[in-house]
């Protein structure tokens, strides 16, 4: 099939190809070689494109997120990498959308969301200080890791030592989205892990319905 008779790519969260060369490095070659050019056009028209876990890691293991720097000799300044803690994570997270965030996806999001980790590699890391800084100032970290009151802190909250609390990227044109927890595990009412207690709210389906929107 042809990628461009599409609208919107979810590139979906697993373990592809067991992590035997790192999370998301096999894929994110298979994505360049077969289908860059296409990835590319897709991206350029403005059309929606989301990465979830493993598809995180790929979209910026290829050189998609942050900088769609896909046809260039350029180094990648960001990646992914080991947890802090030196453990899988698995847990439910806390994030909050950025207001100055370019990225379509959180449009609206005024609310917390509530929503499941599953990772051992989700440590966003970038060459220096330098590059955190530009990421932030140009709006380019769309999701933090928050506690329930909105604040940031760290460890469990944020399960992998993110600097900065980074949980999602977005790219400059804000229509390619990274993010490690899982907002399609909390897309219904009942998903809710103390649902049973009469929670309710903080729904990742709001990132979808910003994507269909857009799309």
């Amino acid at each position: 099939r042809n990628l461009l008779d599409y609208q919107m790519l979810v590139i979906a969260g697993g373990f592809s190809y067991g992590d035997d060369l790192g999370s998301g490095v096999i894929w994110a070659l298979n994505l360049r070689e077969r289908l860059g050019d296409s990835m590319a056009q897709f991206i350029a028209e403005g059309r929606p494109v989301l990465g979830i876990c493993n598809g995180f890691q790929t979209l910026v293991k290829s050189g998609f997120l942050p900088e769609s720097a896909w046809g260039t000799s350029s180094i990648r300044d960001v990646t992914l990498t080991n947890n802090a803690q030196r453990h899988f994570e698995c847990r439910w997270v806390y994030l909050e959308a950025n207001p100055n965030s370019p990225s379509l996806f959180t449009q609206g999001l005024d609310q917390l969301l509530y929503v499941p980790v599953a990772h051992g590699e989700g440590q966003v890391q970038a060459k220096d200080q330098a590059t955190f800084e530009r990421l932030w100032d140009d709006g380019l970290i769309a999701l933090r890791y928050v506690d329930a009151n909105g604040e940031i802190v760290g460890y469990p909250f944020n399960p992998n030592g993110s600097t900065l609390n980074i949980a999602g990227l977005t790219n400059t044109a804000g229509n390619v989205l990274g993010l490690m927890p899982h907002p399609e595990n909390h897309v219904f009412g009942w998903q809710h892990p103390r649902k049973h207690r009469g929670e309710r709210g903080m729904m990742g389906l709001g990132l979808f319905k910003n994507g269909i929107k857009f799309a």
